[in-house]
C-alpha cells in the first residue's frame, strides 16, 4: 500500500512532524510512504489557474492520484485546520471534475500540547473532507493530547497507546484499500 502523507505543521521540530516520522518508522513492511514536503510552496488557490495549474500543484495532484490512501498529520489552529492544509485541499478538490480526494481513503492524525490535543481540528476537518468526497475511515482520527509527554528527547514516540493506534489505522487503511481493489 502506498500512502501519500503530509504534515500541516511547517515547523521541522513540531510534534506533528515527530508523529509523522514515527508513523513512517513504525509502519508495516508492506506500507510505503510518499511524504509530501511542499505545502509551504503551494500558491494560494485561485480558480483562474485551474485550466493551467502551477507545476507544484500538478505534482501534488499527481502524487495523490497515484497513492492508495492519504494520511494528514496536522495541528489545530484556531479550532480548525492550518491554512496551508486547507489551501492544499482546495487545489486537490478542484476543478470538481478532477477532484483527487473523491473516494480516496483518508486518515487524520493530530497532536496538541493541551488536554484537547487536536480534537476541534478533527471536527472541522471531518466536515471539509466530507464535502470533497474523501473516504474517511469509520474511526479515521488519531488524536495525541499532551504531546510533550509522548516523545523522548530524540523525538521517538514512547506512548504505547499511540503506537497501537498507528498500527490499527494502518491496518484499517490497508483493509479499505483492499476492498476498493477487489
Amino acid at each position: 500500500m502506498n500512502v501519500l502523507a503530509m504534515c500541516a505543521s511547517l515547523r521541522k521540530a513540531s510534534w506533528n512532524r515527530m508523529l509523522l516520522n514515527n508513523t513512517v518508522r513504525l509502519a508495516p513492511h508492506d506500507v510505503s510512504f510518499d511524504v509530501y514536503e511542499g505545502l509551504r510552496d503551494l500558491p494560494h488557490y485561485d480558480q483562474d489557474f485551474e485550466q493551467n495549474l502551477p507545476g507544484n500543484v500538478r505534482d501534488l495532484k499527481h502524487r495523490v492520484a497515484a497513492a492508495d490512501a492519504v494520511l494528514f498529520v496536522t495541528p489545530e489552529f484556531n479550532h480548525s485546520v492550518p491554512g496551508v492544509l486547507k489551501n492544499a485541499i482546495d487545489w486537490l478538490s478542484r476543478p470538481q471534475s478532477e477532484n483527487n480526494l473523491d473516494g480516496k481513503p483518508v486518515a487524520v492524525f493530530g497532536c496538541g500540547g493541551s488536554t484537547f490535543g487536536a480534537v476541534r481540528m478533527h471536527i472541522a476537518f471531518r466536515e471539509i473532507l466530507w464535502s470533497v468526497g474523501a473516504e474517511t475511515l469509520p474511526k479515521f482520527e488519531l488524536i495525541l493530547f499532551k504531546a510533550s509527554e509522548r516523545f523522548d528527547a530524540n523525538g521517538v514516540l514512547t506512548d504505547q497507546v499511540t503506537i497501537d493506534g498507528i498500527a490499527r489505522t494502518m491496518s484499517m487503511l490497508r483493509e479499505r484499500v483492499g476492498s476498493k481493489t477487489s
